[in-house]
């Protein structure tokens, strides 16, 4: 398995940024879309955002600008479960979007960072240095100062968040973990491309059912503002980012690692975190709560440091992983 640490510099902080500012613009959007326009349901949102990845992918590979393996059993075995965590980790984080005002999702989304920690020691046998564990304490530690003093706190918002944070570090763990896995003469490798646009193929009829039968499929056709140029321009802008974003994470996280993928995302959260206060009108501010935001974005700040300082993590035996704990 490739190491971080034998890529370019130039590579790892390109790949980083992009995922960055395609991570940054598409929360604005998606906010925008959920809470201002009050667009009644982030399942279809998501489905949206799934169906332009297929057609995008599709049409790039009948072309031949992009080349991925055909579809097929083998294919299944290869990429199974990772759609099943990428579908989960979209809706949740639509849902937790559209539930909690943004400071407090950017914080809470924090802890996908610990959980990210955690299964790239159990499942990719990495550990990370002792000063990156204590950065991202002191993230979680802020985080939990915020939660606990949240005054708009929502139940359903905070659910969704914990589920996203779990699926975020699934899904980042094991697209590192695909992306490294080598094919022969018989069995072609996913790919980058191959990555996202089975995640999308394999998950849209069951999120298309769901959402079927949720009744969210009726809401969104009975919206008002489908007319509305502005508001068309965001639900597209964001169907749009939603396919660069899924593209800037698989290479973000060949060219880094799951975990530096995972905290890169949260360290776009700077922005929003303050930014968000606000966009959509829906966080109320106190001094503890404010206090753990910046609590948090300092443990951010200190772990970028070290990761592109010098390498974060260190590959462990399958024996010390059954010894050593995070």
């Amino acid at each position: 398995m490739d190491e971080p640490s034998t890529h370019s510099l130039t590579a790892r902080v390109s790949s980083a940024g992009l995922y960055a500012a395609c991570s940054f613009f598409i929360i604005v959007a998606n906010k925008v879309v959920l809470t201002s326009y009050k667009f009644p349901s982030f399942q279809v949102l998501g489905l949206c955002q799934m169906l332009t990845g297929i057609v995008v992918l599709y049409i790039a590979k009948i072309i031949r600008v992009v080349e991925f393996p055909d579809c097929s059993i083998t294919v299944v075995k290869k990429i199974w479960p990772l759609p099943l965590f990428y579908a989960a980790n979209l809706l949740c984080g639509l849902g937790g979007t559209q539930k909690i005002s943004l400071p407090m999702f950017t914080v809470l989304r924090r802890f996908s960072i610990l959980f990210t920690m955690i299964a790239e020691f159990w499942i990719l046998g990495v550990k990370a240095s002792k000063l990156v564990q204590l950065s991202v304490y002191l993230m979680i530690g802020g985080a939990i100062v915020a939660g606990i003093t949240d005054l708009s706190f929502d139940t359903v918002g905070y659910f969704l968040i914990f589920i996203n944070n779990v699926c975020t570090a699934a899904n980042m763990v094991y697209t590192k973990q695909k992306l490294d896995a080598k094919g022969d003469d018989t069995n072609q490798e996913l790919g980058k491309y191959g990555l996202i646009f089975y995640n999308s193929l394999f998950m849209f009829l069951p999120v298309l059912a769901t959402t079927y039968y949720s009744g969210d499929i009726i809401l969104a056709y009975d919206y008002e503002d489908w007319l509305n140029p502005t508001f068309l321009l965001q639900f597209v802008l964001s169907c749009i980012l939603g396919f660069v974003l899924n593209y800037s994470i698989v290479l973000c996280t060949h060219y880094n690692s799951a975990l530096t993928t995972t905290i890169v995302g949260v360290l776009k959260n700077l922005l929003v975190t303050y930014f968000g206060m606000i966009l959509g009108g829906d966080y109320i501010f106190s001094w503890p709560n404010f206090l753990g935001l910046n609590i948090s974005v300092i443990g951010s700040l200190i772990y970028t440091v070290l990761t592109f300082k010098k390498p974060s993590t260190t590959k462990i035996s399958p024996q010390e992983s059954k010894t050593l704990s995070v």
